[in-house]
């Protein structure tokens, strides 16, 4: 199952599983030594981030935007927030008993790595589909404004405690949420600097990523 599974995958993403289980690997390992589940929503959270590289990963099967096309792309967006929201769980890391600090370290920190990497996989896949479809000039724009919902995610994710489905469990509450932050902009300061500063980092990232010789191109989506 899985042999076949891997077999589907391209390099790049055989190496993000390979990252992936690292990381469960060591939430185990800790787990087995100190019978503490500090870090148990790792798995979760990972799973949760591979969704988007899911949803990517379906349209090359399509030629042309259709209705089908349309609801992979709005639940890509919807789930692609859950890669890059890993970073912030270095929140969780201080110096419990019993576990070096380092050891807490590489778990916290291989976590966000692999969210980084299935965010950038996943958005560069879904950038080849578009770029297929829309006009040279809209492509740049496209690309940094889904970076920059995917941020304005993170936040509501991290800090009003949102999760991907509660757009359909908890519809008017997160409107509501978003109509009083654009309405009222300085008394949501926090979560615009958040947004911002979240989107520069990932746009960096990601275009440095793809500057990475032959990484467009090698990578089939």
């Amino acid at each position: 199952m899985i042999k076949k599974l891997l077999s589907k995958l391209t390099e790049f993403e055989k190496m993000i599983f390979i990252s992936m289980s690292f990381t469960v690997l060591m939430v185990v390992l800790r787990f087995l030594y100190t019978d503490d589940r500090e870090y148990f929503f790792y798995p979760w959270n990972l799973f949760l981030a591979t969704m988007p590289l899911f949803f990517s990963r379906q349209l090359k099967r399509f030629k042309k935007i259709n209705l089908r096309v349309c609801m992979l792309l709005f639940c890509w967006l919807l789930f692609l927030p859950n890669a890059p929201y890993i970073i912030t769980d270095i929140f969780h890391l201080e110096e419990r008993p019993l576990v070096p600090y380092w050891f807490d370290l590489l778990i916290v920190i291989s976590g966000a790595w692999n969210g980084i990497a299935l965010c950038i996989m996943s958005l560069m896949q879904v950038e080849r589909f578009l770029a297929k479809h829309i006009k040279q000039k809209w492509r740049l724009p496209s690309t940094l404004l889904l970076i920059t919902l995917c941020s304005y995610g993170i936040f509501l994710g991290r800090y009003k405690r949102y999760n991907s489905w509660n757009i359909i469990t908890k519809p008017q509450d997160i409107i509501h949420t978003l109509i009083s932050h654009v309405a009222e902009p300085v008394e949501h300061i926090q979560a615009w600097m958040f947004t911002v500063s979240f989107a520069m980092l990932l746009t960096i990232i990601y275009f440095t990523v793809k500057k990475l010789p032959g990484m467009w191109r090698a990578e089939k989506g």
